[in-house]
């Protein structure tokens, strides 16, 4: 069968192994490498908020979202009008997707856990909530209510006490009418009509108006990921995170249309964003060349086509390799934020319980990445750049701290003491050589 020339420009296509070191290198290598204009304008925004507090966030809102603000925080009364205003339909499905987020979380939330490893020795863990948190959600071109709820719903089910939102001005002071009924479904203590490093800035410093959280979370632009990482040694954050990303690993069992509206899907987010097929057997190079055929044909009708093309050509790839144990090597050190698994029933077990990499793992052709971002509960609030290979997706483990407790009777600070002082005096401590051996009659 003759087939038309696909005009699909990807930054690799072919055997993996074919690929010049530069290549390959340009594929796995997605670590962000910050604008030094960033850098330096950020620091100057985050130093702006320290010596000038609300006056600074102010003018931010003035110079960069064109608005004078009369003041920076949203009453809740108008979050809750918000959310009487919203299109039903949407309604429904923001509070389905909070269900299902509130019900995965709470059975994920940690436990207390405490072990005696000698008679008169119990040390114990427990995880108390964090005190406050602050979630940020995107606006600007587009507003995400979805990252609300990733974040606050989770920070509620873990029992932090108060939960504090920041989110862009619209044209009209406010965030996104939809951002703002999200906060009130969510049930988030305050809003603040707060964008960008300002708002990071605000939220890990403190003004007189903006309490001082003690972790932020939530997605941003390059000037959120920025102000967070300088701001790291005051607050705790969630993953760096940058431009989304999908790896598809597929057999010859995937449907080339199916893999390519994933493709699309994630590409359409950011010229950035980096989208790969891995593809594992002697005969999938019939099957690569349909995906890509697909991809163009996909294009010819995608509304954010310029969007795609500009991700495929930077950041693009679809790879074969022979085996699809190198192919799941492959993909545990690329390490993406989102990973779809489409392979033959046989051995998609075996598949899932060796890739231990991803951000979050869709198990199937009809896992779709969207039901993911929005629906199934599971957080999207991801690790990406490869840093899934030390980083997990947002949980209720992010929202809370260990405290870790220990006792010790007297009987057993007998049998510990001599030890105890043995050690100390190795390590030229001698006083708590004396606070041990001080027990060593007790009985």
């Amino acid at each position: 069968m003759s087939r038309t020339a696909s005009t699909v420009v990807l930054r690799a296509f072919g055997p993996l192994a074919s690929l010049d070191t530069a290549t390959r290198t340009a594929i796995v290598d997605r670590a962000a490498t910050t604008d030094g204009t960033v850098r330096t304008r950020t620091a100057a925004i985050i130093e702006q908020v320290r010596a000038r507090g609300d006056a600074a966030l102010f003018d931010f809102a003035r110079d960069f979202d064109g608005v004078s603000l009369a003041a920076l925080e949203v009453p809740r009364a108008e979050w809750d009008a918000a959310l009487v205003t919203l299109d039903p339909a949407l309604r429904t499905s923001l509070e389905r997707a909070a269900k299902n987020i509130a019900t995965v979380h709470a059975a994920f939330r940690p436990s207390e856990t405490v072990c005696s490893p000698e008679p008169g020795i119990t040390v114990g863990r427990r995880p108390d909530p964090l005190q406050r948190v602050g979630i940020y959600a995107p606006g600007g071109r587009a507003a995400y209510p979805s990252s609300l709820l990733m974040g606050a719903i989770p920070a509620r089910v873990a029992g932090v006490n108060e939960v504090i939102v920041c989110s862009p001005p619209g044209p009209d002071g406010r965030p996104s009418p939809v951002v703002l009924a999200a906060a009130a479904l969510a049930g988030v203590d305050r809003v603040f009509a707060l964008g960008g490093a300002g708002a990071i800035a605000a939220l890990a410093l403190g003004t007189a108006s903006v309490p001082r959280v003690d972790r932020i979370m939530g997605p941003g632009n390059a000037y959120v990921a920025e102000a967070k990482l300088q701001l790291v040694n005051r607050v705790a954050i969630d993953s760096p995170a940058g431009p989304s990303e999908l790896l598809v690993l597929a057999d010859s069992s995937a449907s080339a249309d199916a893999v390519a509206r994933e493709m699309m899907a994630q590409a359409e987010h950011d010229p950035d964003a980096a989208v790969i097929a891995v593809l594992a057997g002697n005969d999938v190079a019939v099957l690569a060349q349909d995906i890509r055929d697909a991809l163009d044909a996909q294009l010819a009708v995608a509304p954010r086509a310029e969007v795609v093309r500009t991700s495929l050509r930077a950041r693009g790839a679809i790879v074969t390799m022979p085996e699809l144990d190198d192919a799941i090597a492959f993909t545990n050190v690329w390490a993406a934020e989102h990973l779809l698994l489409v392979v033959r029933d046989d051995v998609r077990a075996t598949a899932l319980a060796a890739l231990r990499s991803a951000g979050t793992i869709f198990v199937g052709a009809s896992s779709s990445v969207a039901y993911g971002d929005y629906m199934t509960g599971a957080n999207h609030v991801l690790p990406t750049a490869g840093a899934g290979r030390s980083y997990s997706g947002l949980s209720t483990l992010d929202f809370v701290r260990w405290t870790t407790w220990q006792e010790v009777t007297p009987a057993a600070a007998a049998s510990l003491a001599e030890d105890v002082g043995r050690f100390a005096d190795a390590e030229g401590l001698p006083a708590h050589a004396a606070a041990a051996r001080a027990w060593g009659g007790a009985q």
